[in-house]
């Protein structure tokens, strides 16, 4: 009973996901439902004119020995409607449906472009999520398609399939009887099949991940020094051989049952369905002398014309099947509501900042307490320094007040009203923030600097915002300046910037936005001292107008903030400016002096004025 159920529900989701991809189809192109329509009319109705009425006329019109004008006359009429229905099914077939396909993909892919980019930031770091969103995104656009023409393939396919059926009947009913054969093939054994077909895919998609990942390393230039350098290679390699025997696994595990069902499959719906029918018209005609030859002759082509379309109609339904169990993820995913909506509408946060307090903020990562009733308040103009050890939650603390995360408990107020109460987009456009996983795209230096923000007079602003950040000088020697593509991968004049200048334009995008507050995470882990010295001196003298928030793991870069937050474990434990903070002489301070030993390599930091 609870298998019945299951099944029940099963068929049931199926159906709703497919009329989900035939209403997401009329959304985006109507004109493709359309014409899969009519063209599926056309070729069942070819089949099933020419073998249960053009093939009997004719047989007929000879066995009787009507008139050569009449049967030349029907010949020539069904031969110019063919013609007419065979230039209509070309022209969709290569004209209408490439066009179309493409408004279809890029309809759906502009979907999932825009979930993804709405979805919060936590889905990308689950497991189970970006498993079914690498599922859903996995060729959409022409399992979409496939689901249209599957869609219109069953509906007209079973009123096909009765007509040859019926025609068959008129010949001889017994011979009905052999359609228990190709039923039971198609839509037992096929079913079967094609259930063990997607399983085996689901299982496989993580090592398919891996797989993937390999193949991107490999020829992806950030990488390429690494491999030749170390023994990395042989850990890639590693990784390959492992992903793939777990997918040689997975198809040894189901291989039995899929070559089973698949046998039974083929069997059932052709070599039972072709010797049966043709036995069975033999006897009918050599003993029994109940069929003509002309009769023998339509029943051989209602039964290949069955045959055929009854294995048509098994592919659509499992195409149906098969791809509704993909869309399955495909449908969740654009149906996922954002716990964190990026088009949230509420107070405008227009008003300028004036402050920016966390109240007893906790956050759980993954059932781990990573922030710990945290509270501290940025007023407006200030500098504020987060330091500490690695995972001691400064990014994640950047992160809850981007609104990329929200807190577990407590409240982050802005302007004495909670964050969660603004429109999310005019919130987010009073920060602007430089990463330390810097990220260019394969776009020009310009693009990279603006990112989408146009104003007039840009040009001159990337210039002067590049001249800041101390990576001008490069980027001017780039075969097209600011215009230069960055990596080669579209562009083979493209440019690939060391680890230090990417970072510098990762700044520059930070000059270059009007916004009040302005966010910098690590921006010179990649820098030499000197280097780093003269970009937070250009950080400084920049920010004199802004508020600004940093996090740097060199502490000699913090000296000039008004507060310094110190953190261990998502707790403050030291608080105050740099001065005061070395008074104190605690983890802030120990800290600072290692490091300032390392600098000076020297043993001792007594009697030097830090």
């Amino acid at each position: 009973m609870k298998t019945r159920d299951k099944d029940r529900h099963s068929f049931k989701q199926t159906l709703q996901n497919n009329i989900y991809v035939i209403k997401l189809g009329r959304e985006i192109c109507p004109s493709r439902i359309v014409h899969a329509f009519f063209k599926t009319i056309i070729d069942y109705a070819g089949w099933v004119f020419f073998s249960a009425y053009f093939m009997r006329y004719i047989v007929n019109a000879l066995d009787t020995g009507r008139d050569a004008r009449d049967i030349f006359l029907f010949v020539f009429v069904c031969g110019f409607v063919f013609f007419i229905g065979n230039m209509y099914f070309d022209y969709v077939e290569n004209a209408v449906v490439p066009l179309t396909d493409t408004k279809i993909y890029h309809g759906v892919y502009m979907r999932l472009y825009r979930k993804a980019r709405n979805v919060e930031l936590r889905c990308y770091e689950n497991a189970d999520f970006y498993n079914k969103y690498t599922m859903a995104i996995d060729d959409a656009g022409t399992k979409v398609t496939t689901i249209i023409d599957s869609f219109w393939g069953v509906f007209i396919g079973v009123v096909g399939v009765g007509l040859i059926f019926s025609a068959m009947f008129e010949v001889s009913p017994l011979s009905v009887l052999f359609i228990i054969s190709p039923l039971v093939g198609n839509f037992l054994f096929g079913t079967i099949w094609n259930k063990l077909m997607v399983r085996r895919y689901e299982e496989g998609v993580p090592n398919d991940k891996v797989l993937n990942y390999v193949n991107r390393v490999m020829y992806l230039t950030d990488y390429a020094k690494e491999i030749r350098l170390s023994n990395v290679f042989r850990l890639l390699k590693r990784q390959y051989h492992e992903a793939t025997d777990k997918n040689v696994e997975i198809a040894v595990k189901h291989a039995p049952r899929v070559a089973t069902m698949n046998f039974l499959r083929s069997e059932f719906t052709f070599t039972i369905i072709f010797e049966g029918v043709l036995l069975y018209a033999i006897y009918e005609n050599l003993v029994r002398g109940t069929m003509s030859l002309a009769q023998l002759t339509v029943m051989t082509s209602l039964m290949v014309s069955a045959t055929w379309m009854l294995i048509g109609l098994f592919n659509n339904i499992m195409n149906m099947v098969k791809n509704g169990m993909f869309i399955s993820n495909l449908r969740a995913f654009l149906e996922y509501e954002e716990q964190i909506q990026e088009n949230q509408d509420g107070i405008m946060a227009d008003a300028g900042f004036e402050t920016l307090e966390f109240d007893k903020v906790c956050f759980s990562y993954q059932d781990e307490e990573t922030i710990k009733d945290l509270s501290f308040t940025v007023h407006k103009g200030d500098t504020i320094a987060l330091v500490g050890h690695n995972g001691a939650g400064k990014t994640t603390i950047i992160k809850l007040l981007l609104r990329l995360y929200d807190p577990t408990s407590g409240v982050i107020r802005l302007n004495g009203i909670d964050i969660r109460e603004y429109n999310l987009r005019s919130y987010r456009k009073l920060f602007t923030t430089a990463f330390q996983d810097v990220c260019l795209f394969g776009m020009s230096v310009k693009d990279n600097i603006l990112m989408g923000d146009h104003r007039e007079n840009e040009e001159e602003q990337v210039i002067l915002a590049l001249k800041k950040a101390g990576v001008y000088e490069r980027i001017e020697q780039l075969p097209q300046g600011i215009e230069t593509i960055m990596t080669k991968e579209f562009d083979e004049d493209g440019a690939i910037l060391s680890g230090g200048e990417s970072q510098k334009v990762a700044v520059a995008r930070a000059f270059y936005q009007k916004c009040p507050v302005k966010i910098f995470d690590e921006p010179s882990s990649a820098l030499d001292p000197i280097a780093e010295y003269e970009l937070f001196d250009s950080i400084m003298k920049d920010g004199e107008k802004n508020t600004m928030i940093f996090i740097s793991h060199r502490l000699s870069s913090v000296k000039n903030a008004d507060m310094v937050l110190m953190l261990e474990q998502g707790t403050i434990i030291e608080s105050g400016p740099h001065s005061e903070l070395m008074k104190t002489d605690g983890s802030y301070a120990q800290m600072y002096k290692k490091q300032a030993m390392n600098y000076l390599a020297v043993d001792s930091v007594e009697g030097v004025a830090l």
